[in-house]
């Protein structure tokens, strides 16, 4: 089901007026409004095995790999097949001297369009947009809207000149949610995330923590924006525990705009211009806030890791499975391998 908001957008799209190119029809480079585009180049970091690695916690990736030998089934390198994938892809007219920056958007709908009035607020940031068609709310976040946002800035990096460093992610509603938790597996691609009427809190199965080195990459350099409707009541509190399980895990590279006299919707003008400027602001963390809170994250893990240590010493391996569990749930990526390893020996005690 479409939310209203998202329904009261779409009446919009369908009412602008830019001028639109079926993407065979004009160059690769061509400035403007493009639907049903087609791209063709793929990434590693789209393939199956890097998605499940970044993606999944540690021992449900290990499971998931664990069941397809047993089954002896063939995974396919990669989960799109591009020729079959329709995008919407808008350049505006002029690129900054440094390049373009980008949006990679995911929406909580099925089709792909560009958000209303948003044409003129893009061209004043230098910014290009591209969306994926069936990517919404209904589409698998591993099989589909990840992958697919993924491929979305591989190939117009690879057709434009893009400012590296201002590559970014966002979304409206679920499809917020969905950029966050890209955001979070791949720092060394998204350097900002905007979530437009929804978010999450993080570390757990929903939003897994990646490798130590990923999540600090994104706790130094990534920026995340808050940008909801004032009475939109649910997503407010929502954006609130997401901030909070933010700085619990050390990023503090946040922004909060409101939109005023607005429900759940997609961002009028004004405030995604408030919001694009918040984006290309670079992380200042206090380094030694930094430092500290990193110290406490790590101290609480090892505690538990050991503990669980403790339990399979004593012959305790189903209690001590149940908590490995729970720290791979919360802590992810950072607590490999050792979470692993001690997942294993669990099994082979007695």
């Amino acid at each position: 089901m479409i939310p209203t908001g998202a329904a009261r957008w779409l009446t919009w799209a369908a009412a602008i007026s830019l001028p639109v190119f079926a993407c065979a029809e004009v160059p690769a480079d061509a400035p403007g409004l493009m639907r049903d585009v087609v791209f063709t180049e793929y990434s590693d970091r789209s393939r199956n095995a890097e998605l499940v690695q970044r993606l999944l916690t540690p021992l449900v990736g290990a499971a998931a790999t664990r069941r397809a030998a047993t089954l002896h089934r063939v995974v396919r390198q990669q989960p799109i097949d591009l020729a079959r994938e329709k995008f919407v892809l808008y350049v505006p007219p002029r690129a900054p001297p440094q390049g373009y920056s980008l949006l990679v958007f995911v929406p909580p709908w099925s089709n792909a369009a560009l958000p209303p009035a948003w044409a003129a607020v893009l061209d004043r940031h230098g910014m290009i947009f591209v969306g994926a068609a069936n990517s919404g709310n209904d589409a698998n976040v591993l099989d589909r809207r990840i992958p697919l946002a993924l491929l979305a800035a591989q190939n117009v990096r690879g057709r434009f000149p893009i400012d590296p460093s201002q590559v970014y992610i966002g979304g409206f509603s679920g499809g917020s949610r969905v950029a966050l938790r890209a955001a979070l597996a791949y720092p060394d691609v998204f350097h900002g995330v905007l979530l437009n009427a929804g978010s999450d809190p993080i570390g757990d199965d929903q939003a897994a923590l990646p490798t130590l080195e990923l999540f600090q990459q994104f706790q130094d350099s990534t920026r995340i924006v808050y940008l909801t409707g004032k009475d939109d009541r649910s997503n407010i509190e929502r954006d609130e525990d997401s901030r909070h399980s933010l700085r619990g895990w050390c990023v503090f590279g946040l922004s909060v705009e409101t939109m005023p006299w607005a429900g759940h919707q997609a961002a009028a003008p004004p405030e995604l211009d408030r919001a694009l400027n918040d984006l290309a602001e670079p992380v200042r963390a206090d380094p030694s806030k930094l430092a500290d809170c990193r110290e406490g994250v790590a101290r609480q893990m090892h505690a538990q890791l050991e503990r669980a240590r403790d339990l399979i010493r004593r012959g305790q391996s189903a209690d001590a499975r149940a908590l490995l569990k729970k720290i791979d749930a919360h802590y992810g990526g950072l607590a490999a391998p050792q979470s692993v390893e001690l997942d294993a020996r669990a099994d082979l005690t007695p």
